[in-house]
């Protein structure tokens, strides 16, 4: 059986991308509530789906290294459309024998081989995590305008953006509702299970591509989810994705990428289930919307006790105007790419990550230089002392 890659075991079938760890830490960006289809499967190494394949990802300190895995499967229906997204009645019968649990023997997932590495690997590892912004002038930016914020960056250095696919965003924050991370996880996990297609098994851990549109919107669904413990979250799961496709089509999501800010946030706010909240953070996390400040009760925390925001404190419960004013507070003191720095904040707010912040700040490559100028001087002033204590007592000596 195919095991989980792990780096110390060789370095040869794996790929890397020089990504030094203050432009991207992996473990406060993929577990910090963005996606919920990652999971540290070793120390330091995260496995997870991304674009209708299986990877592991690991670092070291200037290095980003990503090994994917394939199936038979998967390499037979290489040349058929999208990856991404595997739609039509074919998936929709193979979800629902496999929720009864009859998968026929040529569906289930089978042992894997490494995949050579390709141009496309690299640019979707790129895009995912939208390498092309320099994370670091963005902290100097927002560190200069916000102090509160840069006594966080010190320690929480690297927490990057995703940039996910619309369908698994959306439909993966609907079931954030009343819900914390670690039940989402589980809840997105089932969703993938019951209705996604097998990609492969490591570990005796079987791995699913998000589930089609076209599968979620499917007739059952919604007392399928039910049995599978989503609530009330199941209709709305099913309804939104059956109100895309009789309302509009399978490329409407991804459309609202080239929309404004306000126009996508609207527009996905006519779903069942989705709130100015979800709708914020599926704009940021997927349609390119780096302005949305997604707001929750931990956000407007954060807000009361680090920046006394003062409107809406006697108030119980979010409003639509409190989750607009409180964004536009945000937006006007870190800029337009707000969002970015909100999941920084967010992130740092996180129980999990509270040890954090006893350990020693990560250096940034400048400080890193900086500290081996002065450890250099330091060193060239030892010498000169050295060799002027040499000089004297030879003086003395002659004398």
């Amino acid at each position: 059986m195919a095991k989980h890659a792990v780096l110390s075991s060789g370095a040869k079938m794996w790929r890397s991308l020089a990504c030094a760890k203050s432009e991207l830490r992996l473990d406060l960006t993929l577990a910090g509530g963005q996606s919920f289809r990652w999971r540290e499967t070793a120390e330091g190494h995260w496995t997870g789906v991304m674009g209708g394949r299986v990877w592991t990802l690991t670092q070291t300190d200037e290095t980003l290294w990503y090994h994917v895995y394939t199936s038979s499967d998967r390499q037979a229906q290489a040349g058929v459309g999208d990856r991404k997204r595997r739609a039509g009645v074919s998936l929709q019968n193979k979800s629902e024998m496999r929720f009864k649990g009859a998968l026929k023997k040529e569906e289930e997932p089978v042992a894997v081989t490494p995949v050579q590495d390709t141009e496309e690997e690299e640019e979707m590892l790129r895009d995912y995590f939208q390498l092309n912004l320099k994370l670091g002038d963005l902290y100097k930016g927002w560190g200069a305008a916000d102090p509160h914020f840069q006594r966080i960056a010190d320690i929480f250095t690297g927490v990057r953006l995703l940039r996910q696919d619309p369908t698994e965003c959306l439909f993966s924050f609907i079931c954030t509702s009343n819900n914390h991370i670690s039940r989402i996880h589980g809840m997105v996990e089932r969703l993938c299970q019951a209705l996604g297609a097998p990609l492969c098994q490591l570990d005796e851990t079987s791995y699913y591509d998000f589930p089609s549109l076209s599968a979620l919107a499917g007739n059952g669904v919604e007392a399928r989810l039910r049995d599978l413990g989503f609530g009330y979250r199941a209709r709305f799961l099913q309804q939104s994705a059956a109100q895309i496709l009789d309302t509009h089509d399978l490329q409407w999501l991804d459309g609202l990428r080239s929309t404004s800010y306000l126009l996508a946030r609207d527009a996905l706010r006519t779903l069942p289930g989705v709130g100015s909240k979800v709708a914020d953070c599926v704009c940021l996390m997927s349609l390119d919307k780096a302005e949305a400040v997604p707001v929750d009760t931990h956000v407007w925390q954060i807000a009361k006790r680090d920046y006394s925001f003062a409107p809406g404190s006697g108030q119980k419960s979010i409003t639509d105007k409190l989750h607009r004013d409180l964004g536009d507070f945000f937006r006007k003191l870190w800029g337009p790419y707000a969002g970015w720095a909100q999941s920084v904040l967010f992130c740092a707010d996180l129980k999990k990550f509270q040890k954090l912040k006893g350990k020693a700040p990560l250096k940034r490559p400048k400080e890193e230089e900086e500290e081996k100028v002065t450890v250099a001087c330091k060193s060239i002033k030892i010498e000169n002392t050295k060799t002027k204590s040499a000089r004297h007592k030879k003086a003395k000596t002659s004398v």
